[in-house]
């Protein structure tokens, strides 16, 4: 298939958004993966843009960075010259161990390698040779070992390091990093190596504001060299499946912890209980705990909570009447519960609530009269409900709504007449088999959106005239095999687009990828199964912000796709097919 069910992909919650923070390596969406990170500062453009000119430095940075094998040390430049160097070399990806030499003993501040290739033990010398002067390094996903970690030790006002995905280190990496006291943020995802011992090299990390140890699956028994990071405010355990309620007792003195990340671990009502002293506890993840509404006793103390995930904690409609005990609540996610309408009447008091997900939540129409009050409500997640289009009625007055899923619902076109006059509106899915061109037609007045998924809708080249009303998009999908060439035609003009989904339009031509071309602020670009041939690529090559592009069951070879990006297409990272 050309694109993967959007219901999953669009969840309109996320907690690291809520922290105002990117989710970092893996994103939720196979399409929408490009929007959810930075794409960085692009590379320095020595022609003439929207009316501007580069400055003199970017220009002498720029050829410093192309003829970077000319120069053996940096070490007499400003120390911000020197930084600006580096950074470009690392965006364009033209920083070799032979060029790295040339910034030992630099003074740098920042080594933002995450995901680069080819960092290991030996890159790890000139990194530490900045010295006192190394704040924040990012390692993640490298071949450093436990070795590497040894270097960096005279780096002591260290407060930044990022060493997730470093299959490499373990427990003994850990005790080389126990002496940076002045470190606020450590992230460690993804190592099974680390274990309850090797936890205990964290207790001296006594500034410590940010730790994530998502998917550390060994540190059960670890969280107690916690109990002394009392400054500590963000913790993620999420995927730790070792965690029980015996871990969450040493957390009960983290008293200025704000967000707790938990989910899928073995943790009960119980362990829950060990979080009732947490009063600035505002972001609490238990999706997929084995939890029941009792532990909502507990989570009423926490006066400051506003995001609550209980997604898939096995809820029932018992015990729910404590919703009403949360007032302070803004966000909250029930999604893939057993909970009824009859759950949903105890939140017409969480008046502050501005996020509500109730994914694949047993309710139909009558069920969303208790929404009518939440006039603060931003974001609702109805998908894989029973809710159609009588419910959207009960809408009409949440004139601050800027994002609603209705995927795999029973919503039709006539519905789509009640949404008209939500003019706040910015993201629309509409992943639904029963919406054709009339419904598209019924929002035109929503100039406003900027995301919209018309995935598996019945949408024809008739219906992609309307979208000429859209014309702030930056996403949008239609795969429901209802469009030629002529309707690509009424999307060339979209120019704020950055993700186009149109696999599954088997009619497609190279015709499209010409009309496409215009399309210059495209970062990912999905026609997979249509008939696009080698020879359409080159109506590509004027798209230099592509980093995702997906042309599965075409006419297209892996070969293609490597020259096209080694030519044309610097930027491009993920292909298919490959």
């Amino acid at each position: 298939m050309g694109g993967a069910c959007s219901r999953k992909r669009d969840q309109l919650v996320d907690e690291d958004i809520v922290l105002g923070r990117n989710s970092g390596r893996y994103c939720k969406s196979g399409n929408s993966k490009w929007l959810g990170i930075s794409t960085g500062r692009p590379a320095v453009d020595i022609q003439q843009v929207g009316g501007s000119r580069p400055s003199l430095m970017e220009l002498c940075i720029s050829k410093i960075c192309e003829d970077i094998d000319k120069y053996s040390t940096f070490s007499m430049l400003p120390r911000d010259i020197s930084q600006q160097i580096v950074n470009e070399l690392v965006y364009s990806k033209c920083l070799r161990e032979n060029s790295l030499q040339a910034f030992r003993d630099c003074a740098l501040q920042d080594l933002y390698l995450g995901e680069y290739p080819g960092v290991d033990d030996s890159w790890m010398e000139v990194i530490s040779s900045q010295g006192s002067s190394l704040i924040s390094v990012d390692l993640s996903g490298s071949k450093v070992t436990d070795g590497g970690l040894i270097c960096l030790r005279d780096c002591t006002k260290l407060q930044s390091l990022n060493l997730s995905f470093c299959d490499h280190i373990s427990d003994c990496g850990l005790h080389h990093i126990s002496g940076f006291s002045n470190l606020t943020s450590l992230s460690f995802r993804r190592n099974s190596a680390t274990t309850a011992q090797g936890m205990s090299a964290l207790s001296n990390l006594v500034n410590l504001v940010m730790l994530d140890l998502e998917r550390c699956t060994g540190i059960h028994g670890g969280l107690v060299h916690l109990r002394g990071l009392t400054k500590l405010e963000y913790l993620n355990i999420k995927w730790c499946n070792c965690i029980t309620d015996k871990d969450m007792e040493p957390l009960s003195c983290l008293t200025n912890l704000k967000a707790l990340q938990i989910s899928c671990s073995k943790v009960t009502d119980f362990g829950i209980s060990y979080l009732k002293g947490l009063r600035e506890l505002a972001l609490l993840n238990v999706e997929g705990c084995p939890i029941t509404a009792a532990c909502l006793n507990s989570i009423s103390e926490l006066g400051k909570l506003s995001y609550l995930n209980l997604n898939r904690c096995n809820l029932t409609d018992d015990g729910c009447e404590k919703f009403s005990l949360l007032g302070s609540l803004k966000v909250l996610n029930l999604g893939f519960n057993d909970v009824t309408a009859s759950c949903l009447v105890h939140l017409k008091g969480l008046t502050n609530l501005e996020s509500l997900n109730l994914d694949s939540c047993r309710i139909g129409d009558e069920a969303l009269v208790n929404v009518i009050g939440l006039c603060r409500l931003k974001c609702l997640e109805l998908s894989d409900t029973e809710v159609g289009s009588d419910g959207l009625c009960h809408l009409t007055g949440l004139n601050n709504l800027e994002s609603i899923n209705l995927s795999f619902t029973a919503v039709s076109d006539i519905g789509l007449r009640k949404l008209s006059q939500l003019i706040s509106l910015r993201s629309l899915n509409l992943d639904v088999r029963q919406i054709t061109d009339t419904g598209l037609a019924a929002l035109t007045s929503l100039t406003g959106l900027t995301h919209m998924d018309l995935f598996g809708a019945h949408i024809t080249d008739a219906g992609t005239n309307f979208l000429k009303n859209f014309k702030k998009l930056q996403s949008l999908e239609i795969c429901g095999g209802g469009i030629t060439d002529s309707g690509v035609k009424n999307i060339k003009d979209l120019s704020s687009l950055m993700l186009l989904n149109l696999s599954q339009n088997h009619r497609l031509t190279d015709k499209s990828l010409e009309f496409i071309s215009g399309l210059t602020a495209l970062v990912s670009l999905n026609i997979s199964n249509s008939r696009i041939t080698s020879a359409g690529l080159q109506h590509l090559r004027p798209l230099k912000n592509l980093k995702s592009l997906s042309l599965e069951s075409c006419k297209v070879t892996a070969n293609d796709m490597k020259k096209l990006r080694s030519t044309h297409l610097p930027n491009l990272v993920s292909f298919r097919p490959h």
